[in-house]
């Protein structure tokens, strides 16, 4: 694969580091880079990312219990799910409910897979192999984390659309597991897309598609809306990591392709 190919969005260079602290990260990684090589350091900086985004959400989930109130329901969660009942009609329920099964355990891995294949093989490239997998791994694995940190009831069964659903309900995996995947997914397509109207749209899509699929589980009374916030936090949070680890390995390939071409 030619060491320069995803290396830009646009007219932005992805290998150049302008901030101080890009320029420090880029030091630090370097020897660890040299010694293991570009492939293997991005797939230990992923994983070295998800045990502390792990623990990060773990964290997260103390401060955010102690914010909330003592029966465990913020400010803000109960206008918005008194909304939501107010909007419901059958047929909008019965819409809704199919679209937020798309973010779902069964839905949301199967929609990663059919576009990590079809982006692998349209690319000829095995980056959406390791990007889209280790993605979704990580939010998995904040899910996880912060559903056992807290345990949060769900919202009262009486006021949500069947099925119902009993796991913790802090913070929302269908939320964290839907920008993450859309957000990587937005990533790998702009890298290659040369207009910016093409850019512009790709990142719009999946923005309506991450806040449309956490909206989903407020209207549906499966999650309280501090849930689905928190969650976009962190998502965004895990996406920031999974692309600097990625913009890392683009710089360090780079670096090791100039070399071999001086030598």
């Amino acid at each position: 694969m030619p060491a320069h190919q995803d290396q830009y969005v646009g007219p932005r260079d992805l290998t150049r580091w302008p901030t101080p602290v890009g320029r420090f990260l880029v030091r630090c990684v370097r020897p660890l880079a040299r010694r293991l090589g570009p492939h293997a350091a991005l797939l230990l900086l992923i994983a070295v990312g998800g045990g502390i985004a792990a623990l990060l959400t773990a964290a997260s989930a103390e401060v955010y219990e102690s914010v909330v109130e003592s029966d465990g329901v913020a400010a803000l969660d109960r206008p918005a799910l008194d909304l939501a009942v107010s909007l419901r009609q059958d047929r909008l329920d019965a819409f809704i409910t199919g679209y937020t099964n798309i973010g779902g355990p069964i839905g949301m891995p199967i929609l990663a897979l059919a576009v990590m294949v079809l982006l692998a093989v349209s690319r000829r490239s095995w980056t959406p192999v390791i990007l889209i997998p280790a993605a979704a791994f990580g939010s998995l694995l904040m899910t996880v984390a912060g559903k056992d940190a807290i345990g949060r009831l769900r919202p009262p069964m009486d006021l949500a659309v069947p099925p119902y659903e009993s796991s913790p309900s802090f913070p929302s995996g269908h939320s964290l597991n839907a920008l993450v995947i859309a957000g990587i997914v937005a990533y790998l397509l702009v890298l290659r897309q040369h207009r910016k109207r093409t850019r512009a749209l790709t990142v719009i899509l999946a923005v309506l598609f991450a806040v449309t699929m956490g909206l989903s589980r407020v209207f549906l009374g499966h999650h309280w809306l501090t849930d689905v916030l928190v969650a976009w936090t962190l998502g965004i949070a895990w996406l920031a990591v999974v692309i600097t680890a990625h913009r890392l390995f683009l710089t360090f390939r780079l670096h090791r392709a100039a070399l071999r071409d001086a030598a």
